[in-house]
């Protein structure tokens, strides 16, 4: 009988050994079980979210392409292009004179709606010359010294400095001819 008792405490000491461990085990899967619950619904919220703004955008796009083709039909109409032809381009009927305020703001007190919110096509100057002459122009400008008040060039420093070119006159380029240049302008 004492080998009976002894093999009946020690398997009660192990299970409560195994209590414990088992108690543990348990907690870690219930914890596994609940990080994966939460990932999964952190996902779907996620996903959620991003279904919603993409549906938003869908609308948008929906209703910016009913603007665009509004905008397409309004062409179909002779008489909107007509008067696009004339507010754009400053087109006029052939028994008209057109006339064009240069300064409307001087006349007016204000600044015209069409030119002040527009951003079209402007009237071109006169007296203008081609891009390239008038690129050209301003290189040229741009490489001359400013002038003071008085009159006199260069802002301080010996008057008698040579140029970017060697020559020592105060425009800081020399007026050669084509042929010493090489025939280049």
């Amino acid at each position: 009988m004492a080998k009976n008792k002894r093999d009946g405490a020690n398997r009660r000491t192990g299970r409560r050994s195994s209590g414990p461990i088992t108690f543990f085990v348990a907690v870690i899967i219930v914890a596994l079980g609940l990080i994966q619950l939460v990932s999964t619904f952190h996902a779907y919220a996620i996903n959620l979210s991003e279904l919603n703004g993409l549906r938003n955008q869908q609308a948008q796009l929906v209703e910016h392409k009913r603007d665009l083709e509004n905008q397409i039909r309004r062409w179909d109409d002779k008489a909107y292009v007509t008067a696009q032809a004339r507010d754009r381009l400053g087109f006029v009927f052939p028994d008209e004179e057109a006339i064009r305020v240069l300064h409307p703001e001087a006349v007016t007190g204000s600044k015209d709606k069409d030119q002040a919110g527009s951003k079209g096509v402007r009237a071109p100057r006169k007296n203008s010359l081609p891009w390239y002459q008038e690129m050209a122009y301003s290189f040229a400008k741009a490489d001359q010294e400013p002038t003071t008040a008085n009159g006199s060039k260069g802002e301080s420093g010996p008057t008698d400095s040579a140029g970017p070119s060697g020559s020592s006159s105060p425009g800081g380029s020399d007026d050669s001819s084509p042929s010493e240049n090489g025939g280049a302008q």
